[in-house]
């Protein structure tokens, strides 16, 4: 029996092929597209089965190639660049795709878990799984949402498990391919690294310089509840993936800095400190996000928790260290 994960050797993916891996399972047929070709870095010290282009696969999928042999598709495969404006690309590829491999898994009872997005809720301050909270605000977040709706429409006609992911703001190992679409740690840690600074955004909407928060949510917790619902496929559901913490980007910065200040041998600065010094400094809010730009995210986990996933998860302060010692330093 092999395991499928699209998206294989993006960052989500990836940490995924890792993760069942150091389980023992190297039966996994890895899916993507490598038309970005520095992506198959992210698989290089894991262990597959095999590897197929993301059209190559569907065709064979949905032909019966696989037919008895599959334990669950985990599909992290999409776009998630939320500034992409060709909207027919992202239709396809986000929902269309999705769609697809959900009617045929639902054929042949196969478990699907599958990635959504925290995007689906737009502008809104309550992040909560529910209809009446979601509004997205580009192409992006309502290819998620569709798909989404879908699976709320024909819950009643399940017939295997099916789960769905809001991931929130993700950072952590093997994301180095996302260029602008990395997480704001990757780019701290590569400002800092480059020019001894730091620099982020200025006051925007209410909130003051850097004070923009999101829930942040370490790559290492995204792959935990992957895994858990693998092992419980009794467990159904759409689910926000985040920490139900919300933390400023001031707080991303500090942690960035001060790990890497830590492992050359520097003390820790607080955050005025650092401002003092010119070490972290703040730019204009770009023209181009206001309207589209979420000051605002944290996840209402109560939906995960009362599936069960009891774990704790890392704090801004604990993940990006970690990030920055076990990864980006070592890169």
């Amino acid at each position: 029996m092999t395991i499928i994960v699209t998206g294989a050797a993006g960052f989500i993916g990836s940490n995924i092929v890792k993760a069942l891996n150091q389980r023992g399972r190297t039966d996994i047929i890895a899916v993507d597209n490598m038309k970005k070709a520095d992506k198959f870095r992210n698989l290089v010290d894991c262990e597959i089965a095999d590897y197929l282009d993301k059209e190559d696969f569907i065709e064979l999928f949905l032909d019966g190639a696989f037919d008895g042999d599959v334990d669950a598709v985990l599909h992290q495969g999409a776009c998630s660049d939320t500034m992409e404006t060709d909207g027919r690309y992202m239709m396809d590829n986000n929902y269309r795709y999705t769609l697809d491999l959900f009617e045929y898994c639902q054929t042949e009872e196969i478990p699907l878990l599958y990635a959504s997005s925290a995007a689906v809720y737009g502008g809104g301050s309550v992040f909560k799984e529910s209809r009446e909270y979601e509004g997205p605000l580009n192409v992006y977040g309502y290819s998620k949402f569709l798909f989404d709706q879908i699976v709320r429409r024909r819950w009643n006609e399940r017939t295997s498990q099916i789960v769905g992911f809001r991931y929130f703001n993700v950072y952590g190992a093997r994301e180095q391919h996302k260029g602008r679409m990395a997480s704001v740690a990757y780019h701290h840690f590569n400002q800092f690294q480059a020019e001894g600074k730091v620099k982020l955004f200025e006051g925007y909407g209410g909130y003051a310089n850097g004070e923009q928060r999101r829930d942040f949510v370490s790559v290492e917790d995204v792959v935990k509840v992957n895994l858990f619902f693998l092992d419980n496929p009794d467990k159904s559901g759409i689910f926000n993936l985040g920490t139900g913490r919300a933390q400023s980007f001031n707080d991303v910065a500090v942690a960035s800095v001060n790990a890497c200040r830590v492992a050359s041998g520097q003390e820790r600065l607080t955050l005025p400190q650092l401002v003092e010094q010119g070490i972290l400094s703040y730019i204009d809010f770009p023209e181009a996000l206001k309207g589209k730009y979420q000051s605002f995210t944290q996840a209402d986990i109560g939906a995960l928790r009362a599936a069960g996933y009891a774990d704790d998860f890392l704090s801004v302060e604990e993940g990006v260290r970690r990030y920055v010692e076990n990864w980006l330093l070592k890169a």
